[in-house]
C-alpha cells in the first residue's frame, strides 16, 4: 500500500516533504502489476499472454535477488538512512511483503483460473498426474526410468548427509519418510533436487496423447515416481521448493589489480548466497515450511506459498514448443530509411549528407552493423571505439570488431563487466576480443560504463573524419527487436570530438575536459538536465513558450523532481512517458498540478531515453543513454546528445505525441501511487507501437 498524499499541500509547501515521494520499491512493483495485467488482457494473442505472466514471475525475480537483498542487508546492519519518501528498511520490507504476497497471489490465479482453461481450449493442456490415464502413465514410468531416474540424487538428511547446498532459483523436493532403510536408519527427511539440465515441461507422445500438444511437467514425473527413489520406506509427502538468492555481485574495485578475474571468482558465489525469499508447494504441511524457513534463515515474511510450479518463468518454454502463429503477435520485418536502401555509396558518403536516425524495432539495427563492417573493410578506417554493455553470444557486432583487429586497425572497446546478470558473458566477450588483437578495457573503477557509444576514425583525403553512432540501448541486434530504442548516426565534427574526448576518459587518465555538445554522466548530465527543467520554469514565469516532455525508464532522482514540481507550480505543462519506476507524485493540488505521467506496456519493451524542452520556442531534444536516476546521474558514464537537425526533432515529437495520445497500453500514475488502465471507451483504439509497426514496419 502506498503512502497517502497530503491533499491540503499549498504551493509553498515543503517540496522535500516524503509525502510527495513514491517509494522507489512499491513503485516497481506497480510495474510489475501492469506487466501482469497484460496476461489478462484479452486484445493479447494467448500464447503472447503467457509471456507476460513468465515476464512477471522473472521481475519478481530480480527483484528479490537485487532489491529486497539491498534492504536485508540494510536492515541487518541497523542503517537509518531513508530515501525522500521517508521509509526505513524495515518499513519498506514490510510494505513490500504485504504488496508481493498479493502479486504472487494473482500470478497464480491468472494461471490457474483464466490461462490454463483458455489454453486447454485451444487444444494445449498442462496434464496433471491426477488426470493421468493408464498409457500417460505408463509413458511417465518409462521417461522417468531412462531419462530422469539416472541423473537424480536423492540425500536422506542425518549426521552424515547434511542439508544440500541449493542452487538459486533451482527445483527442488522436501520428502518425508517412514520406515528404515539398509542401513536401519530411520531417516524421516529427504531432498531431491531436479537437475537444471532436465526440460521442465516434457510434450507427450503421440500414442498416449489426447493432441499434439500434451505436455507433462518435470516436477509431475518426480513426484508420481519419487517413491522410487526410496525402496522399502513409505513416502509420505513430496512437495515442490525453491529458494531465490542475494544475486548482486560484490567486488571491492580498490582492492583487486585485475577486475576481470576478480569477477570470474565471485560469479560462482552468487549461486549459493544468502537467501532472501523460499516459495514452497501450497499444499506443504506447516512442520516442513518451518523447518525449509530456519535452514534458510528466513521468517514467515519471506515465505511464498504457490499454487503450481515453483518457477512460472520456465513455463515460457512452451511458446516455442507450440507451433500456433494464431496464438502469437504476428510477425514483421522492421524497415529501412528510404535514405539507406535507396544509397549505393555506403555509410560514410550517405552520413556525410546527413544524419541519420533509427528508431528500433520499428526500423533495422541493420545500419549499425553495416557500419562497423564497412569500417572493418574499409582500407581508409584506422581506428573503430566502441562500447559494449550488452550484447548477443553470436554478435555481428563482436565478429566485425574481431575482423577489423585481425586486418590490423586500431580496435578499442570498452566492455563492461559488470553489466548484471550477463557479467560471464560479458568476461568471456573480452577474452575473445583480446585474443583477436583489440585493446580491451573494463571502464572506469568505481562507474559502470552505460554510455551506447560508436565511433569509427577515417581518413580522407589529408585529414580524419569521425562517423559516430549514439544509442539509448545496447548493441544487440536480438533484442533491438524487441526493445523500442533509438540511435543516431552522424559524422557531425563537434560531437565526434565530444565522442572521442569520452572514449579518451574511458581508457586513459586525467582531468575531464569539457565537452561542447554531448552532456555526460557523472560530470555535467545532471546539472543540464536541472538547468533546462529550471530554463522552463523562469520561461514560464516570463510568459515565454514553456513545456517538457521527456520519455524514460525510470524516475528517482529527488532534486530532478523537486525542479519538476517547481516547474509546475510556475504553470509548466509536464508531459513523462515513464515505463518502470515513478518516484514522482503527479496531480497533487499546488505542487504537481501540471505534470502527467503515464507508462505503457506492451508488444515492446519501452526503453528510450527521449528529452524535450520547449525552450522558449528554441526547442532542444536529447537522446540519451540514462534514465533519470542517482546511479545514472552520479555513479555511471552516461552519454547525452543533443538532436540538431529540425527535421529529425520534428520526427521525434510526431512519435512521442504518438505515446501521449496512447489509449491501448497505457496506464495514467495517480497522486497515490497506483495507476489506471487508460481504456478506448468510445473512440478507437490508439496504440502507439501499433501505428508505428504499421508506418515503419513491414
Amino acid at each position: 500500500m502506498q503512502q497517502a498524499v497530503r491533499e491540503e499541500v499549498a504551493p509553498a509547501a515543503n517540496l522535500d516533504a516524503p509525502e510527495l515521494y513514491i517509494n522507489r520499491e512499491l513503485s516497481l512493483l506497480e510495474f510489475n502489476y501492469r506487466v501482469l495485467q497484460q496476461a489478462r488482457n484479452g486484445e493479447v494473442p494467448l500464447l503472447e499472454r503467457l509471456r507476460f505472466l513468465c515476464i512477471s514471475n522473472s521481475n519478481m525475480d530480480e527483484f528479490f535477488e537485487i532489491r529486497v537483498a539491498g534492504l536485508l542487508q540494510q536492515a541487518e546492519f541497523g542503517s537509518a538512512s531513508s530515501g525522500p519518501d521517508g521509509l526505513s528498511a524495515h518499513e519498506q520490507l514490510q510494505r513490500i511483503s504485504e504488496r508481493a504476497h498479493e502479486l504472487v497471489a494473482e500470478q497464480y490465479r491468472v494461471l490457474n483460473e483464466e490461462l490454463i482453461p483458455a489454453l486447454e481450449q485451444e487444444g494445449i493442456r498442462f496434464l496433471a498426474r491426477g488426470t493421468w490415464n493408464k498409457k500417460q502413465v505408463a509413458w511417465a514410468q518409462k521417461h522417468f526410468s531412462r531419462e530422469v531416474l539416472p541423473v537424480l540424487t536423492p540425500i536422506g538428511l542425518d549426521p552424515a548427509h547434511p542439508f544440500p547446498r541449493i542452487l538459486n532459483k533451482s527445483l527442488n523436493f522436501i520428502v518425508s519418510l517412514e520406515g528404515k532403510d539398509a542401513f536401519g536408519r530411520e531417516n524421516s527427511v529427504a531432498i531431491v533436487q531436479a537437475p537444471r539440465s532436465l526440460p521442465r515441461l516434457i510434450r507427450m507422445p503421440k500414442d498416449c496423447a489426447r493432441g499434439p500438444n500434451d505436455f507433462a511437467f518435470l516436477s509431475s514425473i518426480i513426484h508420481a515416481h519419487v517413491q522410487d527413489l526410496f525402496p522399502g520406506m513409505t513416502v509420505t509427502g513430496c512437495y515442490q521448493f525453491r529458494v531465490t538468492r542475494n544475486s548482486d555481485l560484490f567486488v571491492d574495485e580498490e582492492e583487486v589489480d585485475d577486475l576481470l578475474k576478480a569477477l570470474a571468482g565471485e560469479l560462482h558465489s552468487r549461486r549459493y548466497s544468502d537467501a532472501v525469499r523460499l516459495e514452497v508447494a501450497a499444499n506443504c504441511p506447516k512442520q516442513m515450511r518451518n523447518f525449509l524457513l530456519s535452514h534458510f534463515e528466513l521468517d514467515a515474511q519471506q515465505l511464498y506459498s504457490v499454487d503450481g510450479p515453483v518457477n512460472l518463468n520456465r513455463i515460457a518454454a512452451i511458446i516455442d514448443m507450440v507451433d500456433r502463429p494464431d496464438l502469437k503477435y504476428p510477425p514483421f520485418t522492421p524497415a529501412l530509411p528510404q535514405r539507406v536502401t535507396r544509397n549505393t555509396d555506403g555509410l560514410f558518403v550517405l552520413l556525410q549528407r546527413g544524419d541519420l536516425l533509427l528508431h528500433h524495432p520499428f526500423e533495422g539495427f541493420a545500419p549499425v552493423i553495416d557500419l562497423v563492417r564497412q569500417a572493418a573493410a574499409d582500407p581508409g578506417v584506422l581506428a573503430i571505439k566502441q562500447t559494449l554493455y550488452r550484447t548477443e553470444a553470436e554478435s555481428a557486432v563482436v565478429d566485425a570488431l574481431v575482423k577489423a583487429a585481425r586486418a590490423g586497425k586500431e580496435v578499442t572497446v570498452v566492455i563492461e563487466l559488470r553489466a548484471r546478470f550477463d557479467e560471464e558473458a560479458n568476461i568471456a566477450l573480452a577474452t575473445r576480443l583480446q585474443e583477436a588483437g583489440a585493446h580491451v578495457v573494463y571502464g572506469v573503477v568505481g562507474y559502470k560504463t552505460h554510455a551506447k557509444l560508436l565511433m569509427v576514425v577515417r581518413r580522407e583525403g589529408k585529414h580524419l573524419k569521425r562517423y559516430v553512432h549514439l544509442g539509448t540501448g545496447n548493441y544487440h541486434a536480438g533484442t533491438a527487436r524487441l526493445y523500442t530504442d533509438y540511435g543516431l548516426l552522424s559524422c557531425d565534427p563537434v560531437i565526434g570530438e565530444d565522442v572521442h574526448r569520452l572514449f579518451q576518459q574511458l581508457t586513459g587518465l586525467g582531468k575531464a575536459t569539457r565537452l561542447e555538445k554531448l552532456l555526460q554522466a557523472p560530470f555535467t548530465m545532471h546539472e543540464g538536465m536541472l538547468g533546462a527543467i529550471r530554463r522552463e520554469a523562469e520561461n514560464a514565469r516570463a510568459g515565454k513558450p514553456a513545456r517538457i516532455v521527456a520519455k524514460m525508464n525510470s524516475l528517482v532522482e529527488p532534486q530532478v523532481i523537486r525542479a519538476m514540481y517547481e516547474a509546475s507550480c510556475a504553470g509548466v505543462k509536464i508531459d513523462l512517458v515513464v515505463r518502470g519506476v515513478c518516484c514522482l507524485r503527479p496531480g497533487v493540488k499546488g505542487v504537481s498540478e501540471n505534470i502527467r505521467v503515464r507508462s505503457i506496456v506492451g508488444r515492446f519493451l519501452e526503453h528510450s531515453r527521449v528529452f524535450y524542452f520547449e525552450n522558449a520556442g528554441e526547442a532542444q531534444l536529447y537522446l540519451s543513454s540514462a534514465d533519470w536516476m542517482n546511479r545514472n546521474f552520479f555513479r555511471r558514464v552516461e552519454s547525452c546528445v543533443p538532436v540538431e537537425d529540425r527535421r529529425i526533432v520534428a520526427r521525434i515529437l510526431r512519435e512521442i505525441k504518438l505515446y501521449l495520445k496512447d489509449n491501448a497500453n497505457a496506464w495514467l500514475l495517480q497522486p497515490d501511487g497506483s495507476y489506471t488502465s487508460v481504456t478506448p471507451d468510445k473512440q478507437e483504439a490508439r496504440s502507439a507501437q501499433l501505428i508505428l509497426l504499421q508506418r515503419l514496419a513491414s
